[in-house]
């Protein structure tokens, strides 16, 4: 089964924090926060207009100004998700510039940021040199796990966390994965292409099996337009199974309420990138810092029940000593 997520850690663990996450039946990515992005294309970086920000701590979110460069004039409308004060944040960042000559872009950055009892947006248009228009509050309850974007194909949950700030931390899962078979398709003559996309946007939305469309198929070369009902596609090449899921954890410290929260958070998930800063050795540091250890994060990985452990933010006091908390981290995640 060819996943729907293809997820890369942005840096090194010991770099800053931050996951990309390629949607690979579209042009399309996720990013989870926005630390120094120069390891990331361009091209890569504008695939990325949903990013979710955890906390705006430099080593979380310097990379924002690269963002707005390379996005500026290239007609993009930027979504941005984080705690309280993001807003206030990504303001003062557009005011540290002079915008008298971008009054023709059409670069949009839309801000949501999720209090305790409500959503607070904001949007911010280069045509009006980005100055921030705040929307009336929607109510909503964010004390425990509350939806940040949904889609018919994937689904982006978040909580936040105690880090002496509100620090979220995300899951991105997709409802459920339809598998093509490539093998059945070429038996009954039927090219694999971006035909199939379609098909699958159909069973996403929820389009019902009596569904008839007409599709553009190229078999050797050649145009042909083919008219089909989805229900037979769905029975005879497809295979629907359970959605992928992946969770991203950063800076907290271990303790009864953050652990409830991330457990539930990332219960089942496929691959748990989680923050690991410091050895348990160093756990007093770590609690007086509001980080996790190595070994915190392999235990946190473990009730949680998920099936892949992927530590990084590495504290570089132990720079040349990563496998000590890689080794630290696994140890826990796979003890009976």
């Amino acid at each position: 089964m060819t996943p729907s997520f293809s997820p890369h850690l942005v840096n090194h663990p010991f770099g800053d924090p931050g996951l990309y996450v390629e949607v690979r039946w579209s042009r399309r990515a996720l990013l989870f926060d926005l630390g120094d992005n120069v390891s990331l294309s361009p091209s890569r970086l504008l695939r990325a207009q949903d990013i979710f920000i955890s906390h705006t701590h430099m080593d979380h979110f310097i990379g924002f100004d690269r963002l707005v460069r390379i996005a500026l004039g290239r007609g993009k409308h930027l979504r941005l998700y984080g705690p309280p004060g993001l807003i206030e944040n990504i303001q003062g960042k557009l005011r540290g510039y002079t915008w008298n000559l971008v009054d023709g872009y059409p670069l949009t950055i839309e801000v949501k940021e999720y209090h305790p009892t409500y959503i607070q947006s904001a949007h911010f248009h280069a045509k009006d040199a980005f100055i921030g228009q705040l929307q009336a509050p929607i109510p909503g309850e964010h004390s425990h796990i509350f939806t940040v974007l949904q889609e018919p194909a994937l689904l982006v949950q978040a909580v936040a966390l105690n880090h002496r700030i509100p620090s979220l931390a995300f899951a991105l899962e997709e409802p459920f994965h339809i598998n093509i078979n490539k093998v059945r398709l070429h038996e009954a003559g039927l090219p694999v292409g971006s035909w199939l996309k379609e098909v699958k946007q159909l069973i996403w939305d929820g389009a019902p099996d009596s569904h008839i469309f007409s599709a553009t198929l190229y078999i050797e070369h050649r145009k042909e337009e083919r008219t089909f009902d989805l229900g037979t596609l769905k029975r005879e090449f497809t295979t629907i199974t359970r959605g992928q899921k992946i969770a991203y954890v950063v800076d907290c410290r271990y303790d009864a309420e953050n652990e409830q929260k991330i457990i539930q958070l990332c219960l089942g998930a496929d691959t748990l990138f989680c923050e690991a800063p410091f050895l348990e050795a160093d756990r007093e540091k770590a609690a007086n810092r509001y980080h996790l250890t190595a070994n915190q994060a392999g235990i946190l990985g473990r009730k949680a029940g998920v099936q892949h452990l992927v530590v990084f933010h590495f504290s570089p006091r132990y720079t040349g000593q990563g496998d000590r908390l890689q080794r630290e981290a696994l140890q826990a995640f796979y003890e009976h």
